[in-house]
């Protein structure tokens, strides 16, 4: 393969805390200097999540803007993803950093369920963060956590809900929800292609010990790959994963394994359609 993969690093989320791991970035400062760790590595996606000084999730628009800032001055290129990620708020509070215009921003097409709760994605809340990511030209990035959502993107594309090509993400290991099984994951493949086309790029994720299984697989069948702190807060069983950069050279070690470059950041904006900075 000579197809160059995007890493996507997923720096902080709503879950993790300190506890769980020293290396979790949790204030604004903490998140710039692990993002630009982990951009060293090779990482071009930053996915962002912010927090309150307890360590709690926030949708802070202040917050983000600083993180936001921080990451353009400190990690040029580098595309920067706004989570809209129902942990941090809830109904349009969800949305509110999106006229910050970040590159581009997750979004959740459908419902599922999550270890202790519904992960509530209403139909009426997709429409309008949709809208917003369009009105500020805010690339979505859909996180498919079941078949259905790779379905409704493409009904949302054809509709012009959605401005481009959607860019989805496979999201499995959640429990209660899509576990990582491959063919599964080999159907999503098969799907994204039929509906977006057999040029159509996607990235997978993996949650807990499922993060470097989704690596490996993202990786060796063309696609993007996604790790961090967020999903996975350990190397193995016994040890503790001590930064987002280390999570990342794992899979860099895998793209060398499988004879994939991995994208630069001007490459990544190009792959996805992005405008380049400046």
């Amino acid at each position: 393969m000579t197809n160059p993969c995007i890493i996507c690093v997923a720096i902080t989320g709503s879950l993790p805390r300190k506890a769980d791991n020293p290396a979790v970035p949790v204030t604004v400062t903490e998140q710039i200097e692990s993002t630009h760790e982990a951009f060293e590595a090779g990482a071009t996606i930053a996915h962002c999540h912010v927090r309150n000084a307890d360590e709690t999730p926030s949708s802070d628009p202040e917050k983000f803007a600083a993180l936001k800032e921080g990451l353009e001055k400190y990690c040029p290129g580098m595309i920067v993803q706004l989570s809209t990620g129902g942990r941090s708020g809830s109904g349009q509070t969800r949305g509110g950093m999106l006229p910050l215009q970040p590159d581009m921003a997750s979004l959740s097409v459908g419902s599922n369920n999550f270890p202790t709760r519904v992960y509530e994605n209403p139909p009426d809340l997709v429409d309008w963060l949709a809208s917003e990511m369009k009105t500020y030209g805010v690339k979505p990035e859909i996180e498919a956590f079941d078949l259905s959502h790779i379905i409704k993107a493409k009904e949302m594309w054809d509709k012009g809900q959605i401005a481009d090509r959607p860019y989805v993400q496979f999201v499995m290991g959640v429990k209660n929800a899509m576990p990582a099984d491959r063919e599964v994951f080999d159907y999503y493949i098969k799907t994204v292609h039929r509906l977006f086309g057999l040029d159509a790029p996607w990235c997978a994720a993996g949650i807990g010990p499922s993060q470097i299984v989704l690596n490996d697989w993202a990786v060796s069948s063309g696609g993007h790959a996604r790790t961090g702190l967020e999903d996975n807060v350990r190397l193995d069983k016994t040890t503790l994963a001590p930064s987002n950069a280390a999570l990342v050279r794992r899979v860099v070690d895998l793209c060398d394994k499988y004879e994939r470059p991995v994208a630069t950041w001007a490459q990544a904006r190009t792959l996805l359609g992005l405008r380049m900075p400046g």
